[in-house]
């Protein structure tokens, strides 16, 4: 259960947090996705932001959860 509150580079669902072109990395395994690559795992294609990606998508490397990923600077 989640009380609402995020790390402040957290993405949390919030897309006005992020552009198209934003890399965002998973909080337990530091996976990144990056838009201009896309997820091979999930067959996601290239160029997909991740504002974009599927409610049930999750890190391919580990299952964490999207609203997880923290967005890279």
């Amino acid at each position: 259960m989640t009380d609402g509150s995020f790390f402040d580079g957290s993405y949390g669902g919030d897309s006005a947090k992020i552009t198209a072109a934003s890399k965002l990395e998973c909080k337990i395994c530091w996976h990144i996705y990056d838009p201009a690559e896309g997820c091979d795992y999930w067959q996601i294609p290239a160029g997909t932001p991740f504002a974009d990606l599927p409610d049930h998508w999750s890190c391919p490397n580990c299952d964490g959860a999207r609203g997880d990923f923290l967005v890279v600077e």
